[in-house]
């Protein structure tokens, strides 16, 4: 019997209404997964969390490791606030022996630098504990400044070391807009107050007083740090504080670091404690999911919370 035309279409309708239906059913499936998924993974996250405070209270020592990377600079990524903050955290832990800052940094903010380092005196002051300096890839001006403060200070034979200089740089377009007929209209309350202004013509008493007044006294602040922190081990080099930068391998010969070995090292046969915490920096809502998830899938396969090397992270 052949159907009508209303017929095929009433069946095309009640098919796609039965796959739209399965499609449903498999979106449903796939959430209650997915949901299912993260109250695992976030179940593994706050037992892993549970152990590192076990662990950070029981009786066996630790080294207790805190990791920098970045530029210096308020709210960026080594803040002032944060940074003190996570080392005092790392200092007043009860049976960390000794502290590693793990450090990778081009430098930044002198400010910054300097309140970093003297809070790092006061702390070691007031815990009475070893604090080491493992630079990673490069450690460079301000960066050098806080590991100044440090016990001991080691890299690797390639990591870049020093950059013992202050800097402040602009730019001049005064000709390039005389040649397109533009006219700089500046208005300042205070003779100097645009002294940096590119724009306009260099001013010899404004270039000797940001000279004497400005750069040379940051400088001579971030020597007297680097020998009150380095003492004798410094050597008697002319350019030492001209701000060039070494290797790791001169950098040793130059009394600027303690020795080539990297954290592993200075942990095992240096300060002779296996065990680390790791301390870093409080990462982004998405960040963390993505941790905690990678962190619960090792976790679940491996069923081990705790390595032999490094206990977890503190934050």
């Amino acid at each position: 019997m052949k159907r009508t035309a209303d017929e095929q279409l009433a069946d095309i309708a009640q098919e796609f209404v039965r796959q739209n239906k399965s499609k449903y059913r498999w979106r449903i499936i796939f959430s209650i997964l997915f949901v299912s998924y993260f109250i695992f993974i976030s179940y593994i996250g706050v037992s892993e969390n549970g152990v590192l405070k076990i662990a950070l209270k029981k009786e066996s020592p630790f080294i207790a490791e805190v990791v920098l990377s970045g530029t210096i600079q308020s709210s960026g990524s080594i803040d002032a606030d944060e940074t003190i903050e996570l080392l005092r955290s790392a200092f007043k832990s009860e049976n960390a022996k000794a502290i590693i800052l793990r450090i990778n940094s081009p430098g930044g903010s002198p400010v910054q630098s300097s309140r970093i380092y003297k809070a790092i005196i006061r702390l070691k002051k007031q815990f009475d504990k070893k604090f080491y300096v493992v630079v990673e890839d490069v450690c460079a001006s301000g960066c050098y400044y806080i590991a100044s403060a440090a016990d001991e200070i080691y890299a690797d034979e390639s990591s870049i070391i020093g950059s013992i200089g202050v800097i402040m740089s602009s730019f001049g377009a005064v000709d390039a807009i005389k040649k397109l007929g533009i006219k700089r209209r500046l208005y300042t309350a205070g003779k100097y107050k645009g002294l940096l202004d590119p724009f306009s013509p260099e001013n010899e008493k404004i270039l000797e007083h940001i000279q004497t007044h400005v750069l040379d006294k940051l400088h001579q602040n971030f020597i007297n740090a680097v020998k009150a922190g380095r003492g004798d081990k410094l050597s008697k080099h002319k350019d030492l504080f001209t701000g060039l930068i070494w290797l790791g391998q001169d950098a040793n010969k130059l009394g600027l670091i303690d020795g080539i070995a990297d954290t592993n090292y200075v942990a095992k046969h240096i300060i002779g404690i296996d065990s680390r915490v790791l301390f870093e920096k409080e990462k982004t809502l998405l960040e963390q999911l993505t941790e905690v998830s990678i962190n619960g899938i090792a976790l679940a396969i491996s069923d081990k919370l705790i390595s032999k090397n490094l206990i977890g992270f503190y934050r």
